[in-house]
């Protein structure tokens, strides 16, 4: 059983408030038994005074790191659905056939012709032949030309665009 970062961060937070409050009610114990406030539980009292504010800041922490994560993992996904738009595009533009598509995707993620065999199941040769086809309609020599097209195409046009920044009226303005 695979345990998420998270949830084992956020259980050791919890066992530090466990032992917070275990000190600090053995700080208020020890007022109350002398009763009043000593001196010497001052150094007892800011440790575990010490202790609320780190665990404090672990939470806040805690809760930005995730959602930096979250974006991250949205940014990743735009990025990865545009260029699988960059790729399709060129596809359509070569027009590949379904085979060629395949094989050419496979490709593109880095398989070998053997490895791109295998997991069509197909032979190594049909797999040559699409891969010529394809290098053919993309008006490319080898395999590295195919994918220079296609990154030439994502240096040209950035595959995220920036948000547009919130206009001004002007009339809120004046207000």
């Amino acid at each position: 059983m695979k345990i998420r970062l998270p949830v084992l961060i956020m259980a050791m937070i919890a066992a530090q408030v466990i032992c917070a409050l275990v000190f600090f009610v053995d700080v208020m114990r020890d007022v109350a038994a002398l009763g009043g406030p000593d001196w010497s539980m001052l150094p007892e009292a800011l440790a575990s005074l010490a202790l609320f504010f780190g665990i404090a800041f672990e939470g806040v922490f805690l809760v930005h790191l995730l959602r930096r994560k979250a974006s991250l993992e949205r940014s990743v996904g735009l990025a990865s659905s545009a260029l699988q738009g960059v790729i399709e595009s060129h596809f359509d533009e070569w027009k590949l056939t379904a085979s060629e598509r395949d094989v050419a995707s496979l490709m593109v993620k880095g398989l070998s012709i053997s490895e791109i065999a295998g997991v069509r199941g197909s032979a190594e040769g049909t797999v040559k032949a699409h891969l010529n086809a394809i290098y053919r309609k993309a008006n490319a020599r080898n395999r590295a030309e195919v994918l220079s097209h296609i990154m030439d195409a994502m240096i040209d046009k950035p595959l995220l665009t920036p948000e547009p920044e919130a206009q001004i009226d002007s009339r809120s303005l004046a207000t």
